[in-house]
């Protein structure tokens, strides 16, 4: 069985129910990744980055915050998602949306 190609959209569907972002941002940039362990030779759906703040980071340290990312996302990890770039802060002022 091939490994599911996981599109950006997928995964900020994910994140958004999952950790209800108050900003956040999917990028697929697999295309830089061509030829590279873990690229799937389709020039997407491998390496993403995902720019997130949510108020559930607050409190937490930075690797506290990736753990939360890469649970919310670890079904698209085991079908082949192989990079992912965090980048999780708490949102300014950190008042509730």
């Amino acid at each position: 069985m091939s490994p599911v190609i996981p599109h950006s959209e997928q995964i900020a569907q994910r994140l958004r129910e999952r950790l209800a972002p108050t900003h956040l941002e999917v990028l697929d940039e697999s295309y830089q990744h061509n030829g590279h362990a873990g690229a799937n030779g389709t020039g997407f759906g491998s390496h993403f980055r995902v720019r997130i703040a949510s108020h559930l980071f607050t409190g937490l340290r930075p690797v506290a915050r990736h753990r939360l990312v890469y649970d919310a996302l670890q079904d698209f990890i085991d079908q082949g998602l192989h990079a992912l770039a965090i980048e999780a802060e708490i949102p300014p002022n950190n008042t509730p949306a």
